[in-house]
């Protein structure tokens, strides 16, 4: 991959984990505990692997928990955009959305919530490379998500009991019959499509014993268009009238480097991002600053980059734009990596609320990587960020399945629903449970190779420890290294004042 004109590096300052900080799930206040680095500038194929290995990007600090000391561990979750088919609950959504922009009708009742309000704007440090121990931003997700198939009074966390009668409800006492049971000398029920199947067969063993002619075989049912289940694109693109009330456009910014039509936009987008911190997550006005916006959502360690094989969109980090009559209701961060497209953050306009634009995002983010991957095939996932199972709240991105979770101590990706019993048994497990897993990723072979940036040279580690004047670090590259994997570490470089 080419970035501009030439191969770059990335660049980054590391930082422990030995402070903990606040949990914006369980509100410890000293229970979330994670490793973090600053990037001063990133390639897509370092984000990519480290992703893989459970690190996250906010705004340019890029961190990973440490998964058996924090509090709520986080796994980093995928979803097989290929395979992908929406339920019906997504189905639901999607034709809210459509019935919206042909007719005008916003879906009525009172926003109680929605499953992708946190749309992986998951716990990270706010500001600059050292703010690892200091304040945290909380969860974006406020309310208790919609489970797949659970109506909405039954989403508390308690089962719900049965109704007890009143007396106004069971009407006047009635004694029932004692009842004598099924007659055993009966003949058990049968479905009608097994009994006409079987005299079918009855007349045409008839007809060959009586010579005649075989029956002409049964016709084939018709199977018309609208009784094959639509795929996700049908039900996304599903088509408006011309008299339709709305229109929807969706526009690819790119945001790092910004783009002109980023640029052109970016108070219109930073409105709605106010809006929307104030509203839906009462901040007060004065802290979802103009600033603290860049800094979070625009800012981005993602260097621009092509390849041939690559998607003509290019690679690194952008903005989805939904424009709804000629102006921005909603926004999508992401990140468009060799293997993935990664959901950053989603924010809307609150008056749109009701119409579930968390989850009508993902749905077309998972669209949208499908789109990509027609023109580079290794590109075929979808990251919702982390899959928080010790927090009932986070686990609604267990819904877009197929999907996968990373083990944390292999870094091999193991089907979510066989992870799910362990982690009923345990808020941190090991996934993967061959004992030889992970050996490969996990060793670090030579810690003299980790290259270093030392007075704007690059160099190895080794060379860099014979010029050394400070006090000696090969604790802290030994766990920078152990972090980010071996391949990661020849190739990064780790900034050494």
């Amino acid at each position: 991959m080419a970035a501009g004109g030439g191969s770059s590096y990335s660049i980054v300052e590391y930082f422990g984990g030995e402070d903990g900080y606040r949990c914006g799930y369980c509100k410890n206040e000293t229970g979330n505990f994670s490793n973090g680095m600053w990037s001063h500038a990133m390639t897509v194929q370092d984000y990519q692997d480290l992703i893989d290995r459970g690190w996250r990007r906010y705004g340019k600090y890029v961190y990973k928990p440490i998964m058996n000391k924090t509090c709520c561990p986080q796994y980093t979750i995928r979803c097989h955009a290929l395979h992908f088919q929406p339920s019906k609950t997504h189905k639901k959504i999607l034709k809210k959305m459509s019935k919206f922009l042909s007719k005008g009708e916003m879906p009525a009742g009172q926003y109680d919530g929605e499953p992708m309000d946190l749309h992986c704007g998951d716990e990270a440090p706010t500001d600059g490379p050292k703010a690892h121990s200091s304040e945290i931003e909380r969860p974006i997700c406020s309310e208790t998500p919609v489970q797949e198939g659970v109506p909405k009074a039954a989403k508390s966390e308690t089962p719900l009991q049965e109704p007890t009668p009143t007396a106004s409800t069971r009407g006047p006492a009635v004694t029932p019959k004692p009842g004598v049971g099924a007659d055993p000398n009966r003949p058990q029920c049968r479905k009608a499509k097994d009994l006409r199947k079987e005299r079918r067969l009855q007349k045409e063993q008839q007809r060959k014993q009586e010579g005649g002619p075989p029956s002409a075989p049964a016709p084939a049912p018709i199977t018309t268009l609208t009784s094959q289940a639509k795929t996700l694109e049908e039900c996304v693109t599903d088509s408006t009238p011309d008299d339709a009330s709305h229109r929807l456009e969706v526009r690819l910014v790119r945001s790092n480097p910004p783009s002109s039509q980023f640029k052109a936009s970016f108070d219109a987008s930073y409105q709605v991002y106010k809006l929307y911190q104030m509203v839906i997550h009462k901040d007060p006005p004065d802290k979802p600053s103009e600033s603290q916006f860049k800094r979070f959502l625009c800012d981005s360690p993602l260097e621009a980059e092509t390849a041939p094989d690559g998607p003509d969109c290019g690679y690194g980090s952008f903005h989805q734009q939904y424009w709804l009559d000629g102006r921005i209701i909603a926004v999508g961060v992401i990140d468009i990596l060799p293997n993935c497209v990664s959901s950053v953050y989603l924010y809307y306009h609150p008056d749109f609320a009701r119409l579930s634009l968390g989850s009508y995002s993902a749905l077309r983010e998972i669209a949208f990587t499908r789109q990509l991957q027609k023109q580079s095939a290794k590109l075929c996932y979808y990251y919702l960020g982390f899959y928080i199972h010790s927090c009932p709240k986070m686990r609604y991105k267990g819904q877009y399945r197929p999907s996968d979770l990373l083990c944390p101590e292999t870094y091999t990706w193991v089907p979510i629903e066989h992870c799910l019993p362990k982690l009923e048994n345990s808020p941190y497990a090991r996934l993967n449970q061959d004992p030889d897993a992970g050996n490969v990723v996990n060793a670090l072979k030579n810690l003299g190779q980790v290259l270093v940036l030392h007075r704007h040279s690059v160099m190895p580690y080794g060379i860099y420890t014979r010029k050394r004047k400070g006090p000696n670090d090969e604790q802290e590259v030994h766990q920078y290294a152990k972090l980010v994997g071996q391949s990661c570490a020849e190739r990064m470089l780790l900034y050494r004042a």
